[in-house]
Order: C-alpha cells, then structure tokens, then sequence
C-alpha cells in the first residue's frame, strides 16, 4: 500500500487578466474585477489595479495575498524616496523597483504577474511586464493573467510591436490614439471573458495622461 500525505501549498491563484497598453502621450492599464480559487468566485468586484505615483499604476493578477504584500512593500519604498529626494518616483525608476522587489524575494517569491504602465520623464507612454522573480522589459502593449493566451495573440495582430533585435531601436509605443487604445481593451476583454472561466464581471480600466489618472468601467459576462 503506497503512502498517501496530504499536499499543502503556501500558494493559491485567483485568477484574472491584466492589459497595458502605451502611447505617445499616454497609457492605458486595464483588469478584471473577478477573484477566484478552483471553480469558487470569492468576489466579482476586486480591483487588480494599484496607483503607485501620480504617473504610474500597476495591474497584478496571481496570488492576491502576495499581490497585497507587494503593493505595501512598494508603497513604503516610495514613501522613503519621497522623504529623501523631495519628489515622487519617475514610472521608469519604480519599474527597476518592483523588479529588485521581486528579484530580492526569488527563492521564496511573490506570487504575482504585474503589468506596470504610466508616463516617462518625457510624458510619453510606458508598459514594463514581468515574470514572477523581478525579470522585466519594456515594451509596447502586454498582458498577464489566466487570460493571457487569449489576450496577446489578439494584440500581435492588431498592434505589431517592432523586433527588440531591430538597429537603432524602434520605439515601442503604439500608434493608437487614447480613444482606439481603450476600445481595444473592452474589446479583447469581452473575447478574454467568452472563453475563460477566471476572467469576468467587470472591466476597469485607468488611463494615465497629462491631465492625471482617468477610471472608466464596463460590464463583462458574470457566468
């Protein structure tokens, strides 16, 4: 008779999906509202998305409790650099954050899959996307989530962001302008949520520009 133990596991995933979107003068970062374990909803109004700066938000989606530990970590470490240097974080500096953060937690890590968009010191669009121990990039458009390999394939056709190979560098923002870049969120969300069981109810979405932090929100299928 084999020996049977029961497995125990520090780590849960509640599911949903993340998008950012940059553009010239703007971002756009986007999340479902639902939080699920196994084939339970534990809630269908959990905002995934967290404001870091004036210019910067993140959208997280894996181990929620572990999402929440981060955003604490991160905004004590803002809190700090404030004190010190009399401003708040540029998006690019609090990407290098979030990804020592990460990195510094690599053998007992941060559940969590984050998208991270805002403005540059120049005011144009930025999104860093990240794998769970800290390694980042910066790039055009990206997703993270249980959604996600629904999600990029539907962005590559629609966006097609230059090779990182090409010289000099391409720019990786997208052509869209604010109002295309939101419609094709709420559109690859209501597909996201046709086919995937963890992502749904609603959509927020936040856009960062010039003028400060915009939300807006719509209605996904709630089954």
């Amino acid at each position: 008779m084999t020996k049977q133990q029961a497995n125990w596991s520090p780590y849960d995933n509640n599911g949903g999906s993340c998008v950012a979107i940059a553009g010239a003068d703007y971002c756009v970062i986007a999340a479902d509202t639902r939080m699920s374990t196994g084939y339970n909803i534990l809630t269908r109004e959990y905002s995934k998305i967290c404001k870091l700066a004036d210019k910067c938000v993140m959208a997280s989606s894996g181990f929620q409790a572990d999402v929440k530990a981060l955003q604490k970590q991160l905004a004590a470490r803002h809190l700090i650099y404030q004190h010190q240097h009399n401003k708040q974080m540029s998006c690019p500096a609090m990407a290098q954050l979030l990804s020592n953060t990460l990195y510094y937690k690599r053998f007992f890590p941060y559940y969590s899959f984050n998208v991270l968009g805002g403005l540059d010191n120049e005011g144009k669009g930025c999104v860093f996307t990240y794998d769970a121990v800290g390694s980042y990039e910066k790039v055009g458009y990206s997703s993270q989530g249980y959604g996600s390999t629904l999600i990029m394939p539907f962005l590559d056709n629609q966006l097609k962001s230059p090779s990182p190979l090409l010289l000099p560098v391409q720019d990786a923002v997208t052509p869209l302008v604010e109002a295309e870049a939101v419609d094709l969120v709420k559109t690859v969300f209501a597909s996201a949520s046709e086919r995937d069981i963890y992502t749904g109810d609603k959509l927020e979405i936040v856009v960062v520009n010039a003028a400060g932090i915009r939300r807006e929100y719509m209605e996904l299928r709630k089954d």
